[in-house]
């Protein structure tokens, strides 16, 4: 698939989205297993259809991951998904959508794509021919309101632009207020409405590679060594 605008592709900002949702094992995108994922079909004047997976990621899942989304592991292993089964549906629910031209939400999306990527290598799972447009609110945000002081979270994204966000690190709930930051980003700030989708798919490579090369100056202040991976919006 192309990033070139479907034929039929609904209008941005006021069209259908998908948005996706994850909870994992760790915050190293490389390593991590994914637990718990959500995919969130908003907008085009209907209501919300989410489907979730409770997944067993065949490893302990930590207890600082239990502690943030609430997951044990015997949770995951009594009543959770094989990887491959779950992996398998996950990319079918995003792949016909994506094909016809939806954007696809996700909030800091080389984290979540990264881990959703290696997660169908480590399955066999074949993964999508391209992912793309993708939409990503915590790009977004950053590059309109770059001197903004405070947290960048999504709960903190919610709070500053006043969306609901009803649970943080649950997926379906996280899909659904990364969805709803992508709906009123471009009506606060419009310059972001008027760009199309495929092209706001390319400025957002190009905005987050610079927020990377920022956000790596500023880590070297402490550390020389540190470096930041400017890849969006995955890590080949």
């Amino acid at each position: 698939m192309s990033t070139t605008e479907h034929p039929h592709s609904p209008t941005w900002p006021d069209g259908p989205m998908l948005a996706l949702g994850l909870e994992t094992t760790g915050i190293d995108p490389d390593t991590a297993r994914i637990v718990s994922a959500a995919v969130a079909a908003v907008g085009g004047g209907a209501s919300p259809e989410t489907t979730t997976w409770l997944i067993d990621p065949g490893v302990e899942i930590p207890a600082e991951a239990t502690a943030i989304h609430g997951i044990t592991t015997d949770q995951a292993r009594t009543n959770g998904r094989p990887p491959a089964e779950a992996l398998t549906e996950i990319i079918n629910a995003l792949a016909e959508p994506l094909r016809a031209g939806l954007p696809l939400v996700v909030f800091r999306a080389p984290y979540a794509l990264t881990v959703l990527t290696r997660e169908c290598t480590r399955a066999g799972v074949t993964f999508l021919d391209e992912v793309a447009p993708v939409i990503d609110p915590a790009v977004l945000d950053k590059h309109v309101e770059r001197y903004r002081a405070g947290r960048r979270t999504l709960p903190a994204l919610c709070a500053h632009y006043r969306v609901r966000h009803d649970g943080p690190n649950n997926a379906t709930e996280d899909a659904l207020a990364a969805a709803r930051l992508a709906w009123r980003l471009p009506r606060v700030h419009p310059s972001l409405a008027a760009i199309p989708l495929a092209e706001l798919h390319t400025r957002q490579q190009t905005w987050a590679a610079e927020q990377a090369a920022g956000l790596q100056v500023h880590l070297r202040r402490t550390d020389p060594n540190a470096t930041v991976n400017d890849a969006w919006p995955l890590v080949p």
